[in-house]
């Protein structure tokens, strides 16, 4: 099981991939919006996660900048980055792979696969 934070704003698909994740056996916070999640990785006592799933697909949010911002504040040390995108914004992939990430997916690949995904980067057997 893994500890995941889930940066969506998205609400309804953030439901479908916190019931995925946790069907898949991990745990997972769902945040709404940069801020909070700053607040959540400063968050002294709380368990860190493994996993920081990011989306990339929404435009109010710049999440290659975000994780690119936290990597070089340390926030994100010993976490794992993984990006997920829509299918036909191949500069979303481009950009979040040039920002460090450590796997970036398709929206879909994720819906499918996102408990496996979430498993191999924490380091689990799956």
């Amino acid at each position: 099981m893994a500890r995941v934070l889930a940066l969506v704003p998205d609400l309804l698909f953030g439901s479908n991939v916190q019931g995925a994740l946790a069907a898949g056996g991990h745990e997972i916070a769902l945040i709404g919006d940069e801020g909070r999640l700053r607040a959540a990785l400063a968050e002294a006592g709380s368990p860190r996660a493994e996993v920081l799933l990011v989306d990339l697909t929404d435009a109010d949010l710049d999440g290659p900048a975000i994780v690119e911002s936290l990597r070089a504040g340390g926030q994100l040390a010993g976490m794992h980055t993984l990006g997920f995108y829509s299918h036909v914004d191949g500069a979303a992939r481009t950009r979040a792979e040039s920002a460090g990430f450590d796997q970036v997916v398709p929206r879909s690949r994720l819906a499918r696969e996102g408990a496996a995904l979430v498993a191999r980067l924490a380091g689990e057997r799956t």
